[in-house]
C-alpha cells in the first residue's frame, strides 16, 4: 500500500469510525461484539483496499463487510444465553416506562436471524432504499422485500406476544 493509500485508509478510520461502529452495534446487539466485527471489517478493508476502485463506495463497502461477517459469526456460533452481571430491583413506579417499549423491540430485533435485522437497521436506523441495501449486503431487491417483510411480522408478532404475556392494553 502507498502512501496515498495509507493516507486514504487512515481518513476513512477517523471520520467514518464512529458511525461503522454504530452500525456494527445495532447488526449484533452487543457493544464488545460490535468492536470486535467493526476491527474485523477494517481489517478486511485494509487487506481489500488496493482492489476498491471507487472511493465513493468504501462505506458501502465496510458496511457490507460487517453485515456478511455478523451473519457468518451468528451462523457458526451456537445462541447461547448471556449471563448477566446483576439483577434489576423491582419498583413499584413505572419510572422506567419509556425504556420498557425500547428494550423489547431491542430484544426483538436483537432475536432475529442476523440478514434480517441487517436489512432492518439499514432500511430504518441508516434510512438506505431497498437498492442501497440489495448493493450493500450483495443480495437482490427482492430478497431485501422479503427479509424486511418477515423480519417485520416477526417483530410485530413477538412485540404483541410480549404484551399479551405482560398484560399490557394496547
Amino acid at each position: 500500500m502507498d502512501s496515498a493509500d495509507e493516507t486514504a485508509f487512515r481518513d476513512l478510520v477517523a471520520t467514518r469510525s464512529t458511525a461503522l461502529l454504530r452500525f456494527a452495534y445495532l447488526v449484533v446487539g452487543d457493544p464488545v461484539e460490535a468492536e470486535d466485527l467493526l476491527q474485523t471489517a477494517l481489517v478486511k478493508t485494509y487487506l481489500a483496499w488496493s482492489r476498491i476502485r471507487d472511493p465513493g463506495a468504501v462505506d458501502a463497502y465496510v458496511r457490507r463487510i460487517i453485515a456478511t461477517t455478523a451473519t457468518s459469526w451468528w451462523r457458526s456460533r451456537q445462541r447461547r444465553p448471556q449471563p448477566v452481571g446483576y439483577l434489576p430491583e423491582r419498583t413499584d413506579s413505572d419510572q422506567f416506562g419509556p425504556w420498557t417499549e425500547r428494550d423489547a423491540m431491542w430484544s426483538a430485533l436483537v432475536a432475529l436471524p442476523a440478514r434480517q435485522r441487517a436489512v432492518l437497521v439499514l432500511r430504518y436506523y441508516e434510512d438506505l432504499s431497498e437498492i442501497e441495501i440489495a448493493e450493500t449486503l450483495g443480495i437482490a431487491r427482492g430478497s431485501v422485500k422479503s427479509h424486511a417483510s418477515r423480519g417485520l411480522a416477526t417483530l410485530r408478532q413477538r412485540l404483541a406476544n410480549d404484551e399479551t404475556n405482560l398484560g399490557v392494553r394496547t
